[in-house]
């Protein structure tokens, strides 16, 4: 038995099988129609999600299986105090796979140590969002044809973009990847992550704050909202969530093959301008999480 708590775990070789069978079910969906027949995912969201759970659940339905869970820790006893070791252990009992959500960085890790199903992280704190980053990853593929000599923008959160984190670990095993980080001072990239993912691994990056000044060297345009939930001072999330918005006028200095990417969801920092731009990934990626999620649920409950 297997969790996925980490995009670290999954070694390249998986993430690419991961990525096969993603694009395999894009292109014959009829064929895993019942891969998942009998089986049930427990939905466990302790946090407010719109695409990440339904897409977990859409996958599984699509997989010819079926879901339980809920969608708020108020639903659920976690209202009444029960620790998350001993929700889990109840609802192994019900399902065969769980799909967790929860605010506290560690929670799913905690959930996969207390139980003998397997359980994907989907999502915890501002540290890890494997799916996620499985979602990102597909994009890429589809879009640019493959992960090697690309130079891929971050821009906006760095600082509590679980995202972002997520990504910079997965692109940097690929050959000759390049990342520009561009957010304002007090949200720059973690320097834990600068000294264990980039500068461990020698990859070439740049810190800026500036757009700009950097849009015409891009291949992936990875943008990212300035979250809310994530700042203690009110005063502060004001002052920084408008720091960065694409628009078409900034998109004119940009390359004609970039790809623009958004975990979504998005508030202003993309310009409803942008969407008809053919560069303009975002909504295709929210579409591409459910295949490569069905793919990794397929792996985890072990069905060929």
């Amino acid at each position: 038995m297997r969790s996925l708590i980490d995009i670290r775990e999954l070694s390249v070789e998986e993430i690419d099988e991961l990525v096969k069978v993603a694009n395999d079910i894009i292109d014959n969906p009829a064929k895993y129609s019942e891969k998942c027949k009998g089986k049930i995912l427990a939905t466990l969201f302790f946090e407010p999600s719109t695409r990440t759970r339904l897409s977990f659940e859409s996958a599984m339905l699509n997989l010819g299986g079926n879901v339980i869970g809920f969608s708020d820790s108020q639903n659920s006893s976690a209202s009444k105090g029960e620790s998350v070791a001993d929700t889990t252990k109840i609802v192994s009992g019900y399902a065969d796979i769980i799909a967790m959500r929860h605010p506290k960085e560690g929670a799913p890790l905690v959930a996969s140590m207390n139980t003998d199903i397997p359980v994907i992280n989907a999502g915890d704190g501002g540290h890890n969002h494997p799916t996620q980053t499985l979602t990102d990853l597909l994009t890429i593929n589809r879009e640019k044809g493959g992960f090697n000599n690309l130079t891929i923008g971050l821009c906006g959160d760095l600082k509590f973009g679980r995202t972002v984190h997520s990504l910079i670990s997965a692109m940097s095993r690929y050959d000759n990847i390049k990342f520009i980080l561009i957010s304002p001072d007090e949200l720059k990239i973690p320097d834990y992550i600068k000294k264990n993912e980039l500068e461990a691994k020698n990859l070439e990056y740049v810190e800026t704050t500036s757009l700009e000044d950097v849009i015409g060297e891009l291949d992936i345009l990875y943008m990212t909202r300035v979250q809310g939930e994530r700042f203690f001072n009110e005063q502060d999330y004001i002052r920084l969530r408008d720091s960065y918005i694409l628009t078409p006028k900034k998109l004119e200095a940009a390359k004609e093959d970039l790809i623009i990417m958004h975990p979504l969801p998005r508030v202003n920092e993309i310009s409803v301008a942008v969407d008809n731009d053919p560069r303009a990934c975002y909504f295709k990626q929210a579409r591409y999480g459910k295949f490569v999620r069905m793919a990794l649920i397929m792996k985890l409950l072990e069905v060929e």
